[in-house]
């Protein structure tokens, strides 16, 4: 759907060019936005490396291992359904970690090992289960403590002060993972079968040993 509003915006632009006899505007248009595009592109390259070397220098380190630890707890909180020593809840804390650091690159193939994962323990392999849904809500609102992209863009622009946007980003992620929780909590109490009581049967109308 996504493929077809972007291809109609760009048909629209175009039909619209040609029928003022604007089409030189077009064609500086896809120019100059092929041009910030490169530029844009090879201002990342750097700051990425940059954290992803990192990033690998933490593994190495053990501070994945022991940001893992300390996500243990929540992750199992989060994915009740989830065997504890399941391999699916390493990828997940995994992914977790490296979105705190703001390395989207990283975590993105965490996440779809995780969801791999998940998707073996899906009874209906047609449909998301609810585990998998809350990966991809957690994902998506992420807390970020580091937002390494949007630095690395802000400094690509020539921006007086790349790092000021840190306070807001962390609140602005915290509200929503806060709130990606709570729709994932009310979800689960909504739709999540309540377990059956075993019936006890009554004394009254049990026969008499006697």
């Amino acid at each position: 759907m996504i493929n077809v509003i972007w291809m109609l915006m760009l048909l629209i632009g175009f039909i619209a060019a040609a029928a003022q006899g604007r089409i030189d505007v077009v064609t500086e248009a896809v120019f100059d936005g092929a041009k910030t595009g490169v530029s844009v592109s090879m201002g990342l390259i750097s700051v990425m490396v940059f954290w992803l070397g990192m990033m690998r220098i933490a593994e190495d380190g053990g501070l994945l291992e022991k940001m893992a630890k300390l996500l243990g707890p929540i992750v199992r909180f989060l994915f009740p359904d989830v065997p504890r020593n399941h391999p699916a809840l390493g990828y997940i804390m995994s992914n977790m970690s490296a979105n705190l650091l703001g390395l989207g690159n990283a975590a993105t193939p965490m996440g779809i090992r995780a969801m791999q994962e998940l998707q073996k323990l899906n009874p209906d392999k047609s449909t998301a289960s609810a585990a998998m849904c809350t990966l991809l809500a957690i994902n998506t609102s992420s807390i970020t403590l580091i937002p390494t992209t949007l630095i690395a863009i802000r400094m690509n622009f020539n921006s007086a002060n790349p790092a000021e946007i840190v306070g807001t980003t962390l609140l602005a992620t915290g509200v929503a993972t806060l709130a990606a929780i709570l729709a994932d909590r009310w979800y689960r109490s909504r739709h999540t079968p309540p377990r059956h009581r075993p019936i006890e049967a009554d004394s009254s109308q049990l026969p008499n040993a006697g």
